[in-house]
C-alpha cells in the first residue's frame, strides 16, 4: 500500500493528538479571545518541550474542524475563541480586546441573494469601536487635562 503525502495529511488533521488536546485545552482555559501567541506561552507553562509550530499548526487544525472559532483581526493577530456557536465579536481599535457580543442570531446567509448564484455558506461579524473600559480611562484622561487648565 502506498501512503501519499495528502493522505498523511488527512490523519494529522483528524486524529486526535495529545499536543492538540493540550492546545484546545489552552484556548478553553484562557477565555478571552488569545491570540496563537498567548496560546503557546499557556501551553508552554506546563510542556515547556512544545514547539511554537505545533502549537500553531493545531490551532489551524482546530479552527478547520470547528473546534475553536478563528477571530480574524483586521491589522492584527488573530484571536481563538473556544465558543463555537454563531455568535458576533466587538474589536476594540484601543486595546485590541475582542468581546463576544451577545445578540438574537439571524440567519443572514439563508437571507442572502445574489444574481450570481452565490452560496453563502457562513458569515462572521465583528463590531469595531472601544471597550467600556478604554473609554472610562479616555474619560479619566479628559477631565484630569481639563482640571489642569482650568486651575492654572
Amino acid at each position: 500500500m502506498v501512503t501519499t503525502t495528502a493522505d498523511k495529511h488527512d490523519r494529522a488533521t483528524t486524529r486526535n493528538t495529545i499536543q492538540r488536546a493540550l492546545v484546545l485545552e489552552a484556548v478553553r482555559t484562557l477565555r478571552d479571545h488569545p491570540t496563537s501567541a498567548d496560546v503557546y506561552e499557556a501551553v508552554r507553562e506546563h510542556h515547556p518541550s512544545i514547539s511554537r509550530a505545533t502549537v500553531y499548526r493545531n490551532l489551524g487544525v482546530l479552527a478547520s474542524r470547528g473546534e475553536v472559532t478563528r477571530v480574524e483581526v483586521p491589522n492584527g493577530a488573530d484571536r481563538y475563541d473556544f465558543r463555537t456557536t454563531p455568535h458576533c465579536h466587538a474589536l476594540c481599535r484601543t486595546c485590541g480586546g475582542v468581546f463576544d457580543i451577545e445578540m438574537p442570531q439571524v440567519d443572514m446567509a439563508s437571507q442572502v441573494t445574489d444574481a450570481h448564484g452565490f452560496f453563502v455558506e457562513r458569515c462572521e461579524i465583528v463590531f469595531e469601536g472601544v471597550c467600556a473600559q478604554c473609554r472610562s480611562r479616555d474619560e479619566a484622561h479628559v477631565e484630569k487635562d481639563c482640571g489642569s487648565r482650568h486651575s492654572a
